[in-house]
């Protein structure tokens, strides 16, 4: 067989000794006796066969000359290393070896008959171009830098997968042009350093067969297995693929078979579930997990006996294993483990915890079918993996955490983490039913026999604000547009200007006497369509450009009109939404330390906030009234501090709008379901839906008898139907009265019937206020006001 017959490459491959040849022809004269001696008879036992310095391309031959090529590579073969070294004589980057140690012989051997020799990361593209490069540096003095390591992967005799890697000695190498090879230029090299995965390109520049190699190089070879297998460790781990691909499975069982040396045994993984005690298995891996047995999830304490949860969880230590049968008959089964691996046919296990810092995150599990070939001394070869694994069950953990997050956003929305947990339940069970391939669906989250609370700080007359800067907004306009028309008609006595002129004047008219809810939408609908095609027009006159430009300047880009005063109101409402509801969120951080519940609110024309309290909230059998009665008082201390709050920014807004305070108590528990069509939670069933209707309509009340409105400023109303209702908060009354919270002027009235609903009274009290934070006095809201106007 020929060395290049079934081999396309730039090189003539010749095998030749002709350079250390000629090392030892240098040598021959050397001073040291012995050393010129041994050359000596080394030349002279090649010197029959001419073909060893010429070169020869015919494998056969390596046959025919073995025993003076044995010769000619005694010092670089030496025999006294040659059970221990890994080498061989080879060609570069082909799998054809010679002359090798006796340790080669016995890895090949150990292999098996049918093992092929192959270098493993050389694809058969990147020889060619691996060797253009070789010639760029060797014959043109160029300084690539193509460094890879190049590995065999052999199986040992137990059939395990090792790692050698090799690496070349090139001292013994020639290289030069034939005849048919190409001059490379700068532009070439420039050319070819922009384009590495053009073959054709390579093979243009270095023809097949244009250059010729003679000589060999030296493979010295390493066993790297245990470096390769952490490496290959490493990469499964951050692998993108699916948990559940088969050949990442196996793939995984085979490195940590290379790993250990030990060709049966099995790697899976259980996830601890902190919060509820559990081990789980890996999503999408089925019973992927030899300590918990199953696709479902089992409590540490029974999965595990006392003694190995404190070594796993408290410890973070490894938990070896020798032989189990042995370890359960002492046991005498009472350790739940040692049941779980027996009944599974494992004799041997080391589990090793996954943990970062102090945060345990899962377990390691790996397992063999014969005794004592896991053990607590090889468990310690799992330090250098666990770092990676660590990284790779964090990641996946993240993962998982944005996946949850993903179907909760999708199915849901922004979840209060006071009930978060029975979304990410529920998200948890939605993505295990989609990796079984089941039509998955996500439950129906609710939670029964919880107490709501309700508040609203509302700010009074808005409407009539709105209106108002409304209306100020249009005239200002209708009057710039008038001033316009009345300069247009000097230049061009028009008769439609006039009738425009009239036409604005019947707006201004109906703005000052009766606004009404179409007035906006016609006047701007008049301007749109009339005035503004008109002022395109009117452009044309030189003596008109000045007051057209500014009347263009003071619309508004986004509004598309006059927006000073609807500015300064939506400027108001959104501060004052936005401190109030600032001020509230704050305040609530207090009371979730208090005892959990849910929380939310909702900006209109001022903030409200909805809040439910339970033991369905807390997943806990913790609840008493207390914790109620707590946050009933919390609420109604709070909602004064807002009040105060707020009329010490009164000041700063745009607009001096007021605010009045609202509490609504209901007493019975009700349940509360999320509604998945409008992302919120609401009330459940027919008498709790009672509760909504009085939330919705009651500010609008009126007390009975009166056209007075039980919401007003200066005051917090508290809204209620039981007479017990009303002793408890006469007593948190009496006690932020205590406080200078409240003043002294306690009401008691009965509301007129709201539709479905009969029987509510309120408590009213006055709000006693602070000039700002250093004032020490206590107001009423008419003298806060006149103080703050003096």
């Amino acid at each position: 067989m020929d060395l290049y017959e079934h081999l396309e490459s730039p090189m003539i491959f010749k095998i030749s000794f002709n350079k250390l040849l000629k090392t030892y022809e240098t040598l021959a004269n050397s001073d040291d006796e012995f050393v010129a001696a041994k050359v000596k008879r080394i030349l002279e036992i090649q010197k029959p066969y001419p073909e060893l310095r010429v070169g020869f391309t015919e494998l056969s031959l390596l046959e025919t000359y073995k025993k003076p090529i044995e010769v000619i590579l005694q010092d670089t073969f030496s025999p006294v290393l040659t059970n221990n070294e890994i080498k061989t004589a080879s060609i570069p980057f082909q799998n054809i070896v010679f002359n090798t140690s006796n340790r080669f012989k016995n890895i090949i051997k150990n292999a098996g008959d049918d093992f092929v020799l192959q270098i493993k990361n050389m694809p058969e593209d990147d020889t060619y171009i691996v060797t253009c490069i070789v010639i760029l540096n060797f014959c043109y003095g160029y300084n690539l830098n193509l460094k890879r390591p190049f590995f065999y992967e052999i199986p040992d005799e137990n059939g395990i997968l090792r790692y050698y890697k090799i690496l070349y000695n090139a001292d013994f190498c020639e290289i030069t042009p034939t005849e048919s090879a190409k001059k490379i230029t700068q532009e070439d090299y420039d050319e070819l350093l922009d384009n590495f995965g053009n073959i054709a390109l390579w093979k243009e520049k270095f023809p097949p067969n244009s250059y010729l190699f003679k000589g060999f190089v030296i493979s010295n070879i390493f066993d790297v297995t245990d470096d390769q297998s952490i490496s290959n460790i490493k990469s499964n781990l951050i692998i993108d693929e699916e948990c559940a691909d088969e050949d990442f499975i196996e793939n995984f069982h085979k490195t940590f078979q290379s790993l250990l040396g030990i060709k049966n045994i099995k790697v899976g993984f259980s996830v601890y579930n902190k919060e509820e005690g559990l081990f789980e298995p890996v999503l999408g891996m089925g019973n992927s997990s030899f300590l918990i047995n199953s696709d479902q999830p089992k409590p540490c304490k029974q999965a595990l006996c006392h003694g190995s949860y404190d070594k796993l969880l408290k410890e973070k230590k490894f938990y070896a294993v020798s032989d189990v049968d042995r370890l359960y008959e002492r046991s005498q089964g009472q350790a739940p483990q040692l049941a779980t691996f027996k009944n599974q046919g494992i004799k041997s296990v080391i589990l090793a915890p996954i943990a970062d810092g102090d945060d345990l995150l899962g377990i390691l599990e790996i397992v063999s079918s014969e005794p004592k070939v896991l053990n607590s001394i090889n468990a310690n070869k799992l330090n250098d993996v666990m770092p990676y694994i660590v990284s790779a069950v964090l990641r996946s953990k993240r993962e998982e955490e944005n996946l949850i997050e993903a179907v909760i956003q999708q199915e849901c929305t922004s979840i209060h983490p006071s009930v978060h947990w029975k979304f990410e339940k529920e998200a948890k069970n939605f993505i295990k039913e989609q990796f079984n391939g089941n039509q998955a669906v996500f439950n129906k989250i609710s939670f029964e026999d919880i107490y709501p609370l309700y508040g609203q700080i509302d700010i009074k007359g808005s409407s009539e604000a709105r209106n108002w800067a409304t209306q100020q907004d249009l005239m200002l306009q209708l009057n710039e547009v008038k001033t316009i028309l009345n300069e247009a008609f000097k230049e061009e006595q028009f008769p439609i200007y006039e009738q425009f002129i009239f036409q604005i004047d019947n707006y201004l008219e109906g703005l000052d006497t009766h606004f009404q809810v179409d007035s906006e939408q016609q006047i701007t609908g008049f301007l749109k369509h009339d005035i503004n095609p008109l002022l395109e027009h009117l452009t044309k006159f030189e003596v008109l450009h000045a007051i057209i430009n500014t009347y263009k300047e003071s619309i508004d880009a986004k509004v598309g009109a006059f927006y000073k005063h609807r500015e300064n109101y939506d400027s108001t409402i959104s501060s004052i939404n936005k401190k109030m509801a600032s001020l509230l969120d704050k305040k609530q951080e207090d009371a979730q330390k208090m005892y959990p519940h849910y929380f939310e609110r909702f900006k209109t024309d001022g903030v409200e906030h909805n809040m439910y309290i339970g033991e369905a909230i807390t997943k806990e059998e913790s609840f008493n009234p207390i914790y109620l009665y707590n946050l009933r008082l919390w609420q109604l201390q709070v909602m004064c501090e807002m009040e105060n709050a707020y009329y010490q920014m009164q000041p700063t807004f745009p607009i001096g709008l007021d605010v009045a305070s609202m509490i609504l108590v209901f007493n019975q528990p009700l349940s509360i379901s999320f509604r998945m069509d409008e992302k919120q939670f609401d009330v459940d069933g027919t008498y709790n839906a009672r509760y909504e209707i009085v939330k919705k309509r009651v500010d609008k009340a009126f007390i009975k008898g009166t056209q007075e409105r039980v919401t007003q400023k200066g005051k917090i109303s508290i809204i209620y139907s039981q007479k017990q209702d009303e002793q408890e908060y006469l007593r948190y009354i009496k006690f932020l009265q205590s406080k200078n919270y409240l003043d002294d002027d306690v009401e008691i009235v009965e509301l007129q019937d709201l539709q479905a609903v009969t029987g509510l009274k309120a408590i009213r009290v006055s709000l006693l206020y602070h000039k700002d934070k250093k004032d020490k006095a206590f107001y009423t809201y008419d003298d806060l006001i006149r103080e703050i106007k003096a």
